[in-house]
């Protein structure tokens, strides 16, 4: 299992754009991979999910991966939501 945290700093934090390339990014690789905000955690692999967080630029999430690819799909998630979030 891998998990990191990252302070969204996008100022309207992950509205619909965004979360749905998200999920999409999630969708590439075999793992699990979940989102933390708070006492909440979903897959990031449903769009209705991730939405229903609600997560405001500033705010810290952690994303926890588990699986056969998690090193690479930890790699990609943390690029993913430097470039985009």
């Amino acid at each position: 299992m891998k998990s990191f945290r990252y302070t969204i700093t996008d100022e309207i934090g992950i509205h619909a754009r965004p979360a749905g390339l998200l999920v999409k990014e999630a969708g590439k690789y075999e793992s699990s991979i979940r989102i933390k905000s708070g006492e909440k955690s979903v897959e990031a692999t449903g769009l209705m999910a991730v939405m229903s967080l609600g997560v405001r630029g500033g705010q810290t999430i952690e994303i926890v991966v588990e699986g056969s690819d998690e090193e690479k799909a930890a790699a990609g998630m943390k690029q993913f939501l430097e470039q985009n979030l």
